[in-house]
């Protein structure tokens, strides 16, 4: 019974911030997406990246030569690109939600002046453009805010793990 409550609930929630909502929903879930990939692949995937990174390594025997730094510039230059991979989306989409918000305020607006014009003095009308005017704006800037705080972490943990793996081929000197 809740289900349907709350489904209809969220129905309201859009018919009164207008379609732009459902953009700012869809940007959402895929920048969510796009992160819960990211931890899953610094959770397991890169593990297994960093392992073969250092056996590789490892088994070398020249670790002192000009090509041996090369070469392991080349290889903590492969395990950066692989923990970046995807950061630039996230933080396309958090860039996109607040101007998906401020879409939503301009198309509010822009009913708002609509009953304004007709001149019938419909309050109700206006009330419903300031809703379609400011639940984007505030949709907008909660999913870029939560995605902001969370993409940091990505990008330190990616600049982080970059280092850790750095320290771990050492060089003969």
């Amino acid at each position: 019974m809740w289900e349907i409550e709350s489904i209809a609930k969220v129905r309201e929630f859009v018919e009164q911030g207008g379609d732009v909502l459902l953009v700012i929903a869809f940007t959402t879930a895929v920048m969510w997406t796009l992160m819960l990939e990211r931890f899953w692949y610094f959770r397991v995937g890169h593990q297994r990246v960093r392992d073969e990174i250092k056996k590789m390594w490892t088994s070398r025997d020249d670790r002192s030569s000009w090509n041996a730094h090369q070469i392991r510039r080349q290889l903590i230059s492969q395990v950066a690109g692989k923990l970046n991979e995807g950061l630039g989306m996230i933080n396309t989409t958090v860039a996109i939600c607040p101007m998906l918000g401020l879409l939503g305020t301009v198309t509010g607006m822009i009913e708002v002046f609509d009953v304004m014009a007709a001149g019938a003095g419909n309050t109700r009308g206006m009330a419903g453009g300031v809703s379609k005017a400011t639940l984007p704006t505030m949709a907008g800037m909660v999913a870029a805010l939560s995605g902001m705080l969370f993409s940091i972490q990505l990008q330190r943990f990616a600049q982080d793990e970059t280092q850790r793996v750095a320290d771990h081929l050492e060089l003969e000197r």
